[in-house]
């Protein structure tokens, strides 16, 4: 099965979204903001506490989506701005995965992935906790998506 594609900018942006909010600790870092946000604002409506501590829950959650949101996907972007400019073309094999592009290629075999899921615009593929790349599913018919997700499993998932 191969695949060429270029990546939009938009798009990467919105899967590299999808990448931070996946990761486990950024899940429990959003969990505890959030109940300290709740605390903070029930005991200060409750008056058992000062404006402050409400004021700056509001304040870290904020800047937590910001940055989660808007800072972190942009900076990502940018430092590999000439990457997502390439075109390329991957091909998944019984034996791995070949991405290639006019300055050369690389195999990996599925062995080396760690693990992979599926956000709206990409298929992302992991090698450890952070580093990635994203197959996007534009420009894929809905059979070739269908055999892809089931090269994935038996590649990636039967480890």
């Amino acid at each position: 099965m191969q695949h060429a594609f270029t990546y939009e900018k938009k798009k990467v942006i919105q899967g590299l979204r999808y990448h931070f909010v996946q990761r486990p600790e950024v899940k429990v870092l959003v969990v505890l903001v959030n109940v300290f946000a709740i605390v903070a604002a029930i005991l200060f409506y409750s008056k058992k506490i000062r404006p402050e501590p409400f004021l700056l829950g509001s304040f870290i959650w904020i800047m937590m989506m910001a940055s989660f949101w808007y800072i972190l996907p942009n900076s990502i972007y940018k430092k590999a701005k000439d990457t997502f400019l390439d075109q390329f073309t991957i091909a998944f094999k019984d034996n791995g995965v070949t991405l290639e592009n006019e300055r050369g290629y690389m195999h990996w075999n599925w062995n080396e992935f760690s693990h992979y899921f599926e956000s709206p615009h990409f298929f992302h593929l992991y090698f450890n906790a952070k580093s990635f790349f994203m197959v996007p599913k534009e420009g894929m018919g809905d059979e070739f998506r269908h055999e892809l997700r089931g090269a994935l499993k038996r590649g990636i998932a039967s480890k």
